[in-house]
């Protein structure tokens, strides 16, 4: 399985960063490429319009360490996860480390314009933590 990990470094807080990428509710926000619509079924769960269909999705979190856990499938007991978190940078700001695995079943050449399209997504984070606007 491959895998890419891609770091943004943020002036924001690390409270603010988490705050914002914790946010289920701010994944249509940033997250452009991926997720499509969010909604929530009958039983408020989260469901995620992608490019590859609708999915499951969910966010584990936690405030003291940053992790931020996502998750999303085809059903609640068959999900992938991204592991993502937001850590202090030493002086100011903050780091948001995201890894992007390579499920099996997903071709090389998706796994590659998913890593791309995480510059598009990470711009939008800037924009929306800091203030940037995305390039």
């Amino acid at each position: 399985m491959k895998t890419s990990t891609h770091t943004l470094a943020v002036s924001a807080s690390k409270a603010k960063a988490f705050a914002f990428l914790s946010n289920i509710e701010n994944l249509p926000k940033w997250a452009t490429m991926f997720c499509k619509e969010l909604r929530k079924d009958a039983q408020g769960r989260h469901k995620v319009m992608t490019p590859g269909g609708e999915i499951f999705f969910r966010i584990v979190a936690d405030e003291k360490s940053g992790v931020i856990d996502m998750l999303g499938g085809p059903s609640e007991d068959q999900m992938a996860y991204w592991p993502a978190r937001v850590v202090e940078r030493p002086g100011a700001g903050s780091l948001f480390i995201f890894t992007a695995m390579q499920y099996p079943g997903m071709t090389d050449d998706v796994f590659a314009r998913q890593c791309e399209g995480l510059k598009q997504e990470f711009a939008h984070i800037a924009a929306h933590v800091d203030g940037q606007e995305p390039a």
